[in-house]
């Protein structure tokens, strides 16, 4: 009897076991449960418009995609819903950089943990930043490059400042790497949100932002910011002429990420099957389409490569959170 109970007991663990893997490989043809994909932040913005449009191509891999906007708390809010749900594919998240990287580090007390309680699938997008300053400001300084920004500083000490979308924004940190490397003195001015700050700059209030591309090209393309330098490592296809920030300052590279993950457990052939049904998505000609529209890049990858991106910045922005003073609590 006991044994015969020890079997039931097995069998019936399998079975449970069994059942928070294998929805996911008759997802698409069952339509009896859909995948939640939380997106952290307000609807509107990139992450957002980037999470329907994957969805949207994915649907036809996965089954139903229902995209659940829980913003609040710089995103932690969000997160913490997907770290807290079961691990069966059915619940995923938008991590990106200040999620993952920034708020370990800016927050006194975290609702998870960022290195332990998700489980990478695919890097999604990257969507450079750009140095920018006023147009009529630098003619009439002669700014015309980033060294001649860095030059104009350090002749005229502690006379510049800068402006970001707040303490401990990726505005706000890309201009403190800025400063260091740079050998620079320059102000921070925190705004209540990247539209703001690139307000004061129109407006002569501040003297340069190191904004998102996609905020900032159409007044680029206006003509009333001069684009100095893209902050990814390498020159952007989307802003041709407008050199890197590393070919002044040697390794300068600060990129604004976001990808997909799941809850901490998720069985790996759950994740694997995800993983092949995003990639695939993002590299329809649709997604591009659309990504190119908010001038974000799709970067598809392993969740091994994504994993080792989230761990890699995770670390960088110790030392540069700590360098900025920055806290959010």
């Amino acid at each position: 009897m006991r044994q015969q109970r020890r079997l039931f007991l097995t069998r019936s663990a399998a079975l449970a076991l069994a059942a928070t893997a294998a929805p996911l490989r008759t997802l698409a043809q069952s339509g009896k449960q859909a995948i939640v994909l939380i997106v952290p932040y307000a609807p509107g913005g990139p992450l957002d418009i980037t999470a329907r449009a994957l969805a949207e191509q994915a649907k036809t891999r996965l089954g139903a995609i229902v995209v659940e906007n829980k913003p609040g708390a710089g995103g932690n809010i969000g997160m913490a819903a997907v770290a807290r749900a079961a691990p069966n594919g059915y619940t995923l998240g938008i991590a990106a950089v200040a999620t993952m990287s920034i708020n370990p580090w800016l927050y006194t007390q975290m609702p998870y943990d960022a290195g332990k309680d998700f489980a990478p699938i695919t890097r999604i997008a990257r969507v450079p930043n750009v140095l920018v300053v006023n147009a009529q400001t630098a003619q009439k300084r002669q700014i015309n490059t980033l060294a001649d920004l860095i030059a104009y500083a350090r002749q005229n000490p502690g006379k510049l400042n800068y402006g970001s979308g707040g303490n401990g924004s990726a505005g706000h940190l890309a201009g403190e790497l800025f400063k260091q490397q740079a050998g620079i003195v320059a102000t921070h001015i925190p705004y209540n949100g990247g539209n703001p700050a690139q307000l004061a700059l129109l407006a002569g209030q501040v003297d340069f932002n190191i904004d998102n591309l996609a905020t900032a090209a159409p007044n680029i393309k206006s003509g009333k910011l001069k684009a100095l330098a893209v902050t990814t490592a390498e020159r952007s296809d989307l802003l041709p002429g407008v050199p890197a920030m590393a070919e002044t300052l040697s390794g300068f590279q600060i990129d604004t990420w976001w990808g997909l993950v799941a809850p901490a457990g998720t069985p790996a052939e759950v994740i694997d099957k995800l993983n092949s049904a995003f990639t695939d998505a993002l590299k329809t000609p649709e997604t591009r389409q659309r990504f190119a529209s908010l001038l974000a890049e799709p970067t598809p990858s392993t969740p091994q490569q994504f994993g080792q991106l989230m761990s890699d910045e995770r670390a960088r922005y110790q030392s540069l959170v700590q360098l900025s003073g920055a806290r959010a609590d």
